[in-house]
């Protein structure tokens, strides 16, 4: 591991670095709603809210930024989550009092810890993002106990890790980067990762049969450049990088009671995307779910999996699952005429019918529809619902639409998520580190630039010259706009240019987000450097 701490900091960590802080993501498949129309994909019943108040649970939250966007966009669910790393817990607590979030509560806990806790309720879902390729075998094995204790029957766990055969020949390189940074003695963590980053590429320019050998190393190296050097930190200078084998993760999981059900990625699910005729047939003659799996994973050469595991998973009947599909709700997060009419997979793309994708689409135009509200436009329905669903799983897949909680309840939403927004953008007048925005519609978030989130914030405010408004707090923040790859450098250009991004705000953004819950009539009826911004 990569310390340049002391020795108390190490036994704490248990080898997880701690002296470079964790990104500020934010993670669609931590979503409940998301997570419940995956499992509706499966014909797996979900947890149903109308039975009681549900209880959400993320292990290794890192900077909580996920629960605390999902605990706006979900003020109806109770929301835990822990992280050993007290300056991650800190901040999380910080956001949620600013969003006054009152169902959310941030641990500063171990696993061990956290298990052993008397204080915490049966959860519904449980989830963990990629925390189980970082950490000890202990702290898995106190995961599963966990996960064996506080799921409820019938709850649902998501967890995503590093995957083997795909991280075969990384694991080499990884250990490469490590002894090297490990090896300088002076500068910063970060400073150190960089410079281990430049020796490896400079290797891999010498002819090293290593990298000869595996071509698919330079577009690694090439992908860690380009990643935020917080995140390559976590991601490969851990002391503890585990990539699983399928097979073994579901019997680690099979401790806790759980049962894999499918993958937490909608296009996934659509085997066309993602193997030919003849791999679908050899894959359809093996029985063994776990072997199965594993085996698709040496076929795709898999390197990340998003799973979802059920606890006593209870299959809906053919009536059921169609009547769950009939409520579910949709919207759109791009314009109709910005979503492509190809669906691409891993090789393999699906074409949309010119015709089909156009009534599809304009059924969802600038306004969330339950599929029963879909199917009743003729110009939908006379292509029958299973390609209905199987589009619109590709469209959420894609990120171009998204699952929607109950529809008749936005309103009661709307006031929690408002009050997060407006914290987000107040935090990013100052510094840019939260890229999400919730939305009372989907339950879940959507991603936000700084300078929409700056204009939004104007709005709300009620200024009446947005370009100016937005200048004077990049002028106090010291940020720059560049246009044509070029810094621009003087108020004339960047009240020229902040114009521009007004105009298309009022134009584009505006009508999907007022679709999304996230612009306030306030906002839709306010003023961009005198064009009116009609609701």
């Amino acid at each position: 591991m990569m310390t340049g701490s002391t020795d108390v900091m190490a036994n704490w960590a248990s080898g997880y670095v701690v002296d470079v802080d964790y990104t500020h993501g934010f993670y669609r498949e931590l979503a409940p709603s998301y997570l419940s129309f995956l499992a509706l994909i499966q014909g797996i019943q979900a947890p149903d809210r109308r039975k009681g108040t549900l209880a959400y649970c993320e292990l290794g939250c890192g900077q909580g930024f996920s629960t605390n966007v999902l605990a706006a966009a979900n003020p109806q669910i109770r929301f835990y989550a822990t992280d050993f790393n007290p300056t991650h817990t800190v901040g999380a607590e910080n956001l949620a009092r600013a969003a006054q979030l009152e169902n959310v509560h941030f641990f500063n806990d171990s696993f061990a810890e956290f298990l052993i806790r008397d204080d915490l309720p049966a959860f519904d879902f449980i989830t963990l993002h990629g925390i189980y390729s970082w950490i000890s075998q202990e702290n898995r094995r106190n995961i599963v106990e966990f996960i064996r204790r506080k799921l409820k029957p019938g709850g649902i766990v998501y967890a995503s890790y590093n995957t083997m055969p795909g991280w075969a020949s990384v694991m080499p390189l990884r250990r490469l980067l490590v002894e090297h940074a490990n090896g300088q003695k002076t500068g910063s963590q970060t400073a150190r990762i960089r410079d281990s980053i430049a020796f490896a590429e400079r290797l891999s320019q010498l002819g090293s049969r290593y990298f000869v050998n595996h071509p698919k190393l330079n577009d690694r190296l090439n992908a860690i450049k380009a990643k935020d050097s917080h995140y390559v930190a976590h991601e490969y200078f851990n002391s503890h990088l585990n990539p699983f084998y399928f097979i073994d993760v579901a019997q680690e999981l099979e401790d806790a009671k759980l049962r894999w059900v499918g993958p937490a990625n909608p296009l996934e699910t659509v085997d066309e995307l993602n193997l030919s005729e003849e791999q679908r047939k050899i894959l359809a003659d093996i029985d063994d779910i776990p072997l199965r799996e594993t085996v698709r994973d040496h076929i795709v050469d898999q390197s990340f999996r998003k799973d979802l595991f059920v606890k006593g998973p209870l299959k809906l009947g053919k009536s059921m699952a169609r009547e769950r599909w009939l409520d579910m709700g949709f919207a759109l997060s791009q314009p109709d005429s910005a979503i492509p009419t190809e669906v691409k997979g891993r090789g393999y793309n699906l074409q949309i019918q010119p015709d089909f994708h156009d009534a599809l689409t304009g059924a969802l135009d600038h306004k969330p529809q339950s599929l029963r509200e879909i199917m009743a436009v003729p110009k939908v329905a006379k292509y029958g619902i299973d390609k209905v669903i199987q589009t619109l799983v590709c469209l959420v897949g894609q990120g171009h639409c998204h699952p929607c909680l109950h529809l008749d309840e936005v309103a009661m939403r709307s006031s929690h998520t408002h009050n997060f927004n407006k914290a987000v953008a107040t935090h990013t007048t100052h510094e840019y580190v939260y890229s999400t925005f919730a939305s009372p519609v989907t339950g879940s978030g959507i991603r936000m630039d700084q300078i929409d989130q700056m204009i939004w914030l104007g709005l709300e405010q009620g200024e009446q010259n947005l370009p100016e408004f937005v200048w004077r707090t990049m002028l106090e923040t010291g940020h720059r706009l560049a246009r044509d790859g070029k810094t621009l450098s003087t108020k004339e250009e960047h009240v020229e240019e902040l114009q521009v991004r007004a105009t298309r705000f009022q134009q584009k953004s505006i009508p999907l987000l007022r679709t999304l819950g996230i612009v306030t009539d306030r906002v839709s009826s306010g003023t961009v450097q005198g064009l009116r911004l009609k609701a």
